[in-house]
């Protein structure tokens, strides 16, 4: 079969003949029809993600929309080494699948469970968003970012803040409040933070770390320490595209109702994210997700390897 194969970290998978899989017991294969390239796959491909494989010599690709040997359409999330999603069969455990309603297509699905599944997880089993409640979300331009902001508005909501670098892509969102982390703007938009959180934030999810969450965290907590107790503030850790360490004080948390989480492999169960794949896929038909991707042929996975960072690709065999 034909497949994108990562034989170096940190160099472009090769398109090229591999092996096929075979089933054993609790296994299926999957004829592949769309695949996402998205940030973790890169991740995983250069050996730099915590969650990287010793060796090269693998097909990457996380999660994809194929159909089962029974004829179903289903999302499958990390199908079973060395059979990644970018090849035309891949091998996944029964237990690893989800159905795809009918009325998404295989590239539409795939775009949507990528880009969506980390804040449906962080929001559902690590924030448990409650309604009415105020979210803002740090990397809201990217294609999970601006996801969270319409799964968080799905769940129930009431004001959804954007925060980003970028002031054109972030009109372009549908959120209450929206914020450029522009340096040339520094102070406007940390004293529009404060004010954010002075109005009360109830969940953080960043996607980005590094030094906007810096900013985000000193908005949020510098001069609290209320005689009556601060109001609870779940921010939830996603990504570390913007630096994978920060300074953080300790009064901080000592002075606040900061509670710091991560959401990610590791502080979710597998299971957990199986399922939460398949809650946000049955909802995304009638919700109207809008997950905008790029469809390419998968004998141009070094093309999208090395495309827009802000584009999401799907690869179809």
């Amino acid at each position: 079969m034909k497949a994108a194969v990562v034989h170096s970290f940190g160099v472009p998978p090769s398109f090229q003949d591999f092996r096929e899989p075979e089933a054993g017991d609790g296994e299926a294969v999957i004829t592949v029809r769309a695949a996402a390239l998205s940030p973790i796959v890169k991740g995983l491909a250069s050996g730099r993600h915590y969650a990287s494989g010793a060796s090269a010599g693998f097909v990457p690709g996380v999660d994809g929309v194929g159909i089962d040997g029974a004829g179903r359409r289903v999302y499958f999330l990390f199908p079973k080494a060395p059979f990644g999603s970018m090849a035309e069969k891949s091998l996944v455990a029964s237990h690893m699948m989800v159905p795809v309603p009918e009325t998404l297509s295989s590239e539409r699905a795939a775009a949507v469970a990528t880009a969506g599944l980390a804040s449906w997880i962080a929001f559902s089993r690590r924030a448990k968003l409650q309604a009415g409640e105020t979210v803002l979300v740090i990397g809201a331009t990217g294609a999970a970012g601006s996801m969270a902001l319409q799964t968080a508005r799905y769940l129930g909501a009431s004001k959804v803040i954007a925060v980003g670098r970028d002031q054109a892509k972030l009109e372009r969102l549908a959120a209450d409040v929206k914020i450029a982390l522009k340096i040339a703007l520094k102070d406007e938009a940390d004293t529009a933070l404060r004010a954010q959180f002075d109005q009360g934030v109830d969940v953080v999810l960043d996607f980005v770390w590094g030094e906007p969450a810096v900013r985000v965290l000193r908005a949020a907590t510098r001069d609290r320490r209320s005689r009556s107790g601060e109001p609870r503030l779940r921010y939830v850790q996603l990504g570390t595209v913007a630096g994978d360490e920060i300074s953080l004080r300790g009064d901080m948390l000592r002075s606040t109702g900061l509670e710091l989480i991560g959401s990610g492999i590791g502080s979710v169960a597998v299971k957990e994210l199986v399922a939460g794949a398949g809650e946000l896929l049955a909802a995304a038909p009638a919700a109207g997700f809008n997950a905008p991707f790029t469809s390419l042929p998968l004998r141009a996975v070094v093309d999208a390897w090395n495309g827009d960072p802000d584009v999401r690709y799907i690869l179809v065999p």
